[in-house]
């Protein structure tokens, strides 16, 4: 990032966003030892609070990093500042996939995944015995694994409707092919990773399936983080600027003032500026 900044070769706005994924890449190395140092004492297991701490400042660096991504290799792709409702429906998709995602890494701390290996039952019942058996009531959402597993459920096909749904809002609004076909994809990938959720429970968790089921999560957060960025009401180069340089930095306005200081210092009465085959004489 230094040698970038010192060739100029970084708009202010791209430097700021490029030494906040930096900062957050540090902060998320102390939140992976807060993590394990949890399962370092009298349990072994680390506590499901701080991995899904860790896990959602990975997605958070991820999706910045996607973004940014987005932003220089699709500066030319235009903008679409006439699908505020599509655009709205993205936004909501892409932080239901975010929030299910992270409600996964709680079912992964809790062992959850290993129990009511059923669908869509669970223990014979669509909502499970017990499900607010905790007190104080929040606690169940985080700790008690029955209502750990019926929300990740319960998140995971709303997230599969959210995704259908937004695919047919974008089918009917006005915006581009390429916008079109992300939506498509969305509700491709979200199937997929439906399925592959059910078969790694009923499954009782194999390793293969979980690490598929993890990698669907960001798969289906890439596409969801994609199809914002094309939904974007202004261009990209609002965002991060234009990496050539402006005014007095400019590199021709430098050359041109350099030709003339020489030629004040030779006594020239004018400058001729001539092409040959291979290089420019002056």
């Amino acid at each position: 990032l230094a040698v970038f900044l010192a060739r100029r070769m970084l708009t202010p706005a791209l430097a700021r966003r490029l030494g906040l994924v930096l900062v957050l890449t540090g902060l998320q190395a102390a939140m992976g030892w807060y993590m394990v140092k949890s399962g370092l004492s009298v349990s072994t297991d680390v506590s499901q609070y701080r991995l899904a701490a860790h896990l959602a400042l990975a997605l958070v660096i991820y999706v910045l990093t996607v973004w940014t991504a987005a932003d220089l290799l699709r500066r030319d792709v235009p903008a679409e500042p006439d699908a505020a409702g599509a655009r709205r429906g993205a936004l909501s998709f892409a932080g239901l996939t975010f929030l299910t995602a992270v409600a996964g890494a709680f079912v992964a701390g809790l062992d959850a995944g290993r129990a009511y290996n059923t669908f869509p039952l669970m223990g014979g019942r669509l909502v499970p015995d017990g499900y607010l058996q905790l007190a104080p009531w929040w606690r169940n959402f985080f700790e008690h694994i029955p209502a750990v597993q019926f929300n990740h459920r319960l998140l995971g096909m709303a997230t599969v409707a959210g995704a259908l749904a937004l695919w047919w809002v974008v089918r009917s609004a006005p915006v581009s092919r390429a916008t079109a076909r992300l939506a498509a994809l969305a509700a491709s990938v979200a199937l997929l990773q439906l399925a592959l959720g059910i078969a790694t429970l009923l499954l009782a968790v194999p390793v293969s399936l979980g690490v598929l089921h993890q990698a669907g999560a960001v798969a289906l957060l890439t596409v969801a983080v994609l199809l914002v960025h094309s939904l974007r009401p202004t261009p990209v180069a609002a965002a991060l600027g234009s990496a050539e340089p402006e005014g007095e930095d400019a590199p021709v306005v430098r050359l041109v003032a350099r030709l003339i200081e020489q030629a004040l210092e030779q006594a020239a009465s004018d400058i001729h500026v001539e092409p040959m085959e291979n290089r420019v004489r002056v």
